[in-house]
C-alpha cells in the first residue's frame, strides 16, 4: 500500500497543508464556497493525474497558478454553454436535444474548445466554420475577409494543433 502513495505522497502534503488557504484564496475570487470547493477540487484533480509531480518550491505561488487555469477552464466551459443553451432557445421544441443528448455535445464542444485553445481566434473561427458549418475555403475566406490562401494556412494551422493534441497521451 505505501508503493502505491508514493508518486502522490507529495500531491498529499501539499493538499493537507494549503488546500484550506487555496480554498479561502478561491472563495475571495469567485465569493462563493460551494464553486471555490469545486475549483479546489479540480485543482488537485488536476495534480493527481500529472504522470509526475513536479518540484514545487513556492507551493502556494503553485497552487495559484494552476487554480487559475482551472478558473480559466471552467469560465470558458460556462460561456460555451451559456452560448449553447441562448442557441437552444432560438430552436423549435421538436429540434431541442434531449437532456442526454445536450450533455453530450457540451462535452463534445468541450473537448473542440480545449484542442484549439491556445490559437488564435481567427484560426478558430475559420476552422469551426469549415468543420461545423461546412463551409469552403472560398466562402470562409469572404465571411472572414481574408484570402483563401490564409484560410488554408488557418485550417491547416487547427488540424495540426488538433492532430497533436489527440496524439499526446
Amino acid at each position: 500500500m505505501a508503493a502505491d502513495a508514493g508518486p502522490h505522497q507529495d500531491i498529499h502534503a501539499l493538499y493537507s497543508n494549503h488546500h484550506s488557504w487555496l480554498l479561502g484564496w478561491l472563495h475571495r475570487k469567485v465569493g462563493c464556497w460551494h464553486r471555490s470547493a469545486d475549483l479546489a477540487q479540480d485543482t488537485f484533480m488536476r495534480l493527481l493525474a500529472r504522470e509526475e509531480t513536479p518540484s514545487i518550491l513556492e507551493p502556494r505561488a503553485f497552487l495559484t497558478t494552476v487554480a487559475q487555469r482551472v478558473m480559466a477552464n471552467q469560465w470558458r466551459r460556462d460561456k460555451l454553454e451559456q452560448a449553447y443553451l441562448e442557441a437552444l432557445a432560438h430552436q423549435p421544441p421538436s429540434l431541442v436535444p434531449s437532456v442526454e443528448e445536450r450533455a453530450i455535445l457540451l462535452e463534445t464542444l468541450q473537448e473542440i474548445a480545449e484542442l484549439l485553445d491556445g490559437l488564435p481566434v481567427p484560426v478558430q473561427r475559420a476552422f469551426l466554420m469549415a468543420q461545423l458549418d461546412g463551409l469552403s475555403q472560398a466562402e470562409i475566406a469572404a465571411t472572414l475577409k481574408i484570402s483563401v490562401t490564409t484560410v488554408k494556412r488557418y485550417l491547416i494551422r487547427a488540424g495540426t494543433q488538433c492532430y497533436f493534441a489527440m496524439a499526446a497521451p
